[in-house]
């Protein structure tokens, strides 16, 4: 069972940034949507994605001690867009201002488990991550780092939105061995 937790404030978020995930996820193994201020995560799940939000949906940023689970997490957890920023925050990355939109242009840096050589993807934000020396760096666009691995964990963050245009990158994170 898959745990995906809902970083949005309100619906329109939710139809747009969680189903997707969802339905690419549902289609592989069986999953469950949870709010971040109501989520129970347990051992019972093999993975947890964390969802993206609306450009101006921040309202996470102010809830940032709800995922301190994730510093002792043991499951594999891919944090989208909004997820990888509350990732990074929680292992003491900065959010600096960088505004993407629309397709990017992502180079891959290091060899890893959900991305390859370089590719083109769907960007909406206004934050990205100055990376803490917990994460390596794995893939970044011009302007952002895109793709991040916590160090000595299954922690996996990307920036860009793999819903919209690289639906196989959730798909690697719920099928690998070990993420």
């Amino acid at each position: 069972m898959i745990l995906i937790i809902n970083l949005n404030q309100g619906n329109l978020g939710f139809n747009e940034f969680c189903l997707p995930v969802y339905d690419i996820v549902s289609k592989i193994e069986e999953c469950t949507i949870q709010h971040y201020t109501s989520a129970k995560v347990s051992s019972s799940f093999s993975r947890i994605i964390l969802s993206g939000t609306p450009l101006m949906d921040n309202e996470y940023l102010n809830s940032i001690e709800d995922f301190q689970w994730l510093k002792s997490c043991t499951i594999p957890v891919l944090g989208i867009c909004a997820g990888m920023q509350v990732m990074g925050l929680v292992f003491g990355s900065s959010l600096v201002p960088c505004l993407e939109i629309g397709m990017t242009h992502v180079t891959t840096l290091k060899e890893n488990a959900l991305v390859s050589s370089s590719f083109s993807a769907y960007s909406l934000h206004r934050y990205g991550i100055i990376p803490s020396s917990d994460f390596d760096v794995l893939a970044r666009s011009t302007l952002c780092v895109q793709v991040v691995k916590h160090a000595r964990r299954d922690l996996y963050g990307v920036l860009f939105h793999p819903e919209v245009r690289n639906k196989e990158v959730v798909r690697e994170f719920v099928t690998a061995g070990s993420a």
